[in-house]
């Protein structure tokens, strides 16, 4: 044990010892022994000195009811012309609605940077102290001091989700999936930062105001987050009923169900909680 935990072997295991050993024609113990006997001192793992590992808890169970209450957001590289250069992609999403109530691209990761976006969103949207949530994961600007000094004072809440589990934030990652997937992705990466940040400003109009999201029963976050909605959805509901009572040979079931969303939930803490959580109204 002794040699196996010397400085000279201390972070090998016994495959890598004995062969350096009968190079130095010293034989102290075979393979099999060496593993037997680390097996026995607990010591068969990682065997240098490193921190333990932490348990690291599921985020807060959250439910958005209504618009400017949870807000997500993360950053996403945009490619450049320089080969191991990126743009940055700033993006915050309202997570009832689904609307981009926040964005920019800058050419560095920064917690100044998104600590002036968050101060514009919250003076844009009216937010008061205590109103809003911010959701995020763990990298350096949602971490950075000035990012924190800036959510105390704006009493901005915030949740994170755990170390490399993108699932704790889907929304935001579902949104730049959507975002990159789009026919207007130039195939050239983008030449300078006007006109990745033009790019990304047509893309969020036709997010907000054109794309009908289907979490939230196909309708435009910017709809959903004004409360227009539900009235489309009825009005739907009303045309689909009237098709099926003018042909009702032609439908084997009752008409399609336009229902609304009423609420979202993020990292629910039981499986038997869904998104979206949906009522039905008749027509």
């Amino acid at each position: 044990m002794a040699t196996l935990n010397s400085e000279a072997f201390k972070d090998l295991p016994p495959s890598q010892i004995v062969p350096r050993l009968a190079d130095q024609k010293v034989y102290v113990a075979s393979e099999s022994t060496m593993y037997r006997m680390l097996r026995q001192e607990g010591q068969l793992a990682h065997r240098r000195l490193e921190r333990a590992p932490q348990k690291r808890s599921k985020p807060r169970a959250l439910v958005a009811s209504q618009p400017d209450q949870i807000v997500c957001w993360d950053i996403t590289y945009l490619p450049t012309q320089v080969r191991g250069q990126h743009f940055y992609l700033y993006l915050f999403e309202d997570l009832f609605s689904r609307k981009i109530v926040g964005w920019q691209v800058f050419d560095c990761e920064s917690a100044e940077l998104a600590s002036q976006l968050l101060r514009d969103i919250c003076a844009r949207q009216g937010i008061s102290p205590g109103q809003m949530t911010l959701h995020s994961d763990n990298g350096a600007p949602m971490k950075g001091e000035t990012m924190l000094a800036t959510m105390q004072r704006l009493g901005v809440a915030h949740t994170r989700s755990r170390p490399a589990v993108s699932n704790d934030n889907p929304y935001v990652e579902s949104a730049f999936r959507t975002l990159k997937y789009r026919p207007q992705l130039p195939v050239k990466p983008f030449e300078n930062l006007l006109t990745a940040r033009r790019w990304v400003t047509d893309l969020v109009h036709w997010y907000n105001h054109e794309h009908r999201h289907s979490a939230i029963g196909f309708v435009t976050p910017t709809q959903r987050h004004a409360g227009l909605d539900r009235a489309l959805l009825e009005q739907r509901a009303i045309v689909y009923e009237l098709a099926r009572q003018k042909n009702p040979q032609r439908w084997s079931k009752q008409a399609r169900q336009w229902a609304h969303v009423d609420a979202v939930h993020l990292n629910p803490d039981t499986p038997q909680i869904k998104e979206p959580q949906i009522t039905q109204k008749s027509a």
